[in-house]
């Protein structure tokens, strides 16, 4: 339970990066069936040179990051990690569409997805996520709009 405590805090950790920012941000989630999917977009500036070294990030105040957690409920426990198949795309006011490539991040027990995408100065972004956890068929949709500045 230990390990799965740590893990769950590590996914957390990743969503709280962007908390020093300027652009600050709110964590979101989603239920799903037997699962909650947490999702945050922050830029990529906010996370250290450390962590973005590590996963080989970009860090500009014109890229963003879009983060994508899948947690299986389990009772009594903030939930078992899972994987999943995340695809997507955002669009901006424009219509324009950028396709996000989602990487899946392993520490531990904990499973994230990550992808990024170059943003312009006030850019709305509208973003559609699908989301497969493992051994499901039936996905979930993620709808979320954000605005980004540059400063």
């Amino acid at each position: 339970m230990n390990n799965l405590t740590s893990s769950l805090f590590k996914v957390l950790f990743v969503f709280s990066l962007a908390l020093g920012s300027l652009n600050s941000y709110a964590e979101n989630s989603k239920e799903f069936g037997d699962y909650v999917i947490h999702y945050n977009a922050f830029r990529s500036d906010t996370i250290s040179p450390e962590v973005a070294k590590q996963y080989g990030l970009a860090r500009a105040s014109n890229r963003v990051l879009i983060n994508i957690a899948v947690l299986k409920k389990v009772l009594n426990t903030t939930g078992k990690p899972t994987s999943s198949k995340v695809t997507g795309h955002a669009s901006n006011l424009t219509g324009q569409l950028k396709q996000l490539e989602f990487k899946e991040i392993t520490e531990g027990n904990a499973i994230y997805y990550l992808a990024e995408t170059k943003i312009s100065d006030g850019e709305f972004l509208k973003f559609d996520i699908k989301i497969t956890p493992e051994g499901e068929t039936r996905a979930a949709r993620l709808h979320f709009n954000k605005r980004f500045f540059t400063y």
